[in-house]
């Protein structure tokens, strides 16, 4: 899935499975990952996409060295490539709390050292003077695990894919478009196999 303006595409690779007993996560082997960043990298141009200097891949599982080595294979030279986990951390049982009666401010992140960090998607809104939530907010788990970029930067971009959520009237999501709504979008794409032309921007899933 990639971004530019504010709509997005969302790209269909291959079919798996890909699921490892050893790792107990899906994987992409070397050639398959090498595949979907090609099959990206085409459709992004082949819609007029702008010139790329950067690309940053969200996933909520581990990205393994070799599934970063197919994606390196298929980066453009010049291009830097960052691998990033993203994933709804709410099994640790770790909350954070402040004083008074709100949860804490929506976009909060600690940063636990220059690769990682916990972020905040939900919480008090200052400017609603609300908290549009039941429970007490839990965090995302942000891992820079391949590649190289600065962890609060890393952060912030997350949080603005956060507000993308709010055409789909939850405004108490917190996981990033890049992770929730192209899951959605993608079910629809793949729902019907007799569609032979599918359809992927954005705009016509909102």
């Amino acid at each position: 899935m990639f971004l530019n303006t504010g709509d997005g595409i969302v790209f269909i690779g291959d079919f798996g499975p890909w699921y490892s007993p050893k790792t107990k996560q899906f994987q992409l082997n070397k050639a398959s990952a090498s595949d979907l960043l090609n099959g990206v990298l085409r459709t992004y141009h082949e819609l007029g996409g702008k010139e790329l200097t950067e690309i940053f891949l969200h996933s909520r599982s581990t990205i393994s060295n070799k599934e970063f080595e197919g994606y390196q294979k298929a980066c453009p030279n010049g291009v830097k490539l960052v691998g990033i986990r993203v994933r709804s951390d709410k099994s640790n049982g770790f909350r954070l709390f402040r004083t008074g009666e709100m949860p804490v401010l929506r976009g909060t992140f600690l940063r636990s050292n220059e690769r990682s960090g916990l972020l905040w998607g939900s919480g008090f809104k200052p400017r609603l003077a609300t908290y549009d939530g039941w429970e007490t907010p839990a965090h995302l788990q942000i891992d820079i695990q391949h590649g190289d970029a600065v962890i609060e930067r890393v952060a912030q971009d997350i949080f603005g894919l956060t507000k993308l959520n709010y055409n789909a009237c939850r405004l108490g999501e917190s996981r990033p478009v890049t992770v929730g709504f192209s899951d959605a979008v993608g079910e629809i794409l793949i729902s019907n196999p007799t569609v032979s032309e599918r359809r992927p921007n954005f705009k016509f899933y909102i």
